[in-house]
């Protein structure tokens, strides 16, 4: 509990270092998805809200490395929204009382594991390892730690005798999307993290985390330096073309950040 605290407390302090810069911007203009049209949308770099704000109508997309990055922008008026995941959304608006999240979601998604495209085995092996987490209750254990009510009150320890036989397996990550991925200090933790180490415990491995922009991890994954890409990733017809995919571990929404003046 502790070590989770710590861990958002940290969070916390990054993001409200956000707060006070909205002063003198012009006031709210988006109260629905439909309001997006032909405003400036902010985005994070190769996510899926980057990809989805694309079909916008008359919409200019602004692209940011970091998601933090998009809401700065919003604050300050270079934008009028800002499309991204739910639970970081959360994170953001919970320290910038001054932002909102509208009601409408702008789309409903599955998050899985990144894979070399061909790596047949490995997809398998996590799939059945993904299977075995769901089955025991492991993976709604992470779910409940990161996630809700009993943040923290869940951790997740590698079960006495595990033994990593199979090596190390590497996983890309980005770590600016709490509570997915985020940093403490320089040890790279969050939902995905304990999800692949339950994984890699089931599977023989030894986890290693690699952290990167958002935008390199399937071409990290796709030259062979990560295995794997966990980051809150979702399915894309544009991304099978380059990489294969897991059996899906969570579900989450993209929603919009506004202003609420």
């Amino acid at each position: 509990m502790k070590k989770i605290v710590k861990v958002f407390a940290a969070a916390a302090l990054a993001v409200s270092m956000l707060a006070g810069c909205s002063q003198g911007v012009k006031p709210n203009e988006v109260f629905s998805v439909a309001d997006l049209n032909n405003k400036t949308v902010g985005v994070q770099l190769g996510t899926t809200g980057d990809i989805y704000a694309s079909d916008i109508e008359g919409a200019t997309i602004e692209r940011y490395k970091a998601g933090a990055d998009a809401v700065q922008a919003l604050k300050q008026g270079k934008v009028d929204a800002v499309i991204i995941d739910n639970e970081p959304a959360k994170v953001f608006v919970s320290k910038n009382d001054d932002l909102m999240i509208l009601e409408e979601e702008f789309a409903v998604e599955e998050y899985a594991i990144a894979i070399k495209k061909g790596n047949t085995e490995l997809t398998e092996a996590i799939n059945g390892a993904l299977a075995e987490l769901k089955a025991d209750g492991t993976l709604d254990s992470i779910t409940a730690n990161w996630i809700g009510d009993e943040a923290g009150m869940h951790p997740y320890t590698t079960p006495e005798g595990t033994e990593y036989a199979n090596g190390t397996l590497v996983m890309a990550t980005n770590a600016q999307f709490p509570p997915y991925e985020l940093l403490e200090g320089t040890e790279v933790v969050g939902f995905d993290a304990d999800m692949m180490k339950a994984v890699c415990d089931k599977l023989g491995y030894e986890l290693k985390i690699e952290n990167m922009d958002f935008d390199s991890i399937i071409a990290a994954v796709d030259s062979g330096k990560a295995d794997v890409g966990a980051a809150g990733m979702t399915v894309t017809e544009d991304r099978l073309k380059n990489i294969d995919f897991s059996e899906p571990y969570t579900t989450a929404t993209q929603v919009i950040i506004v202003r609420k003046n």
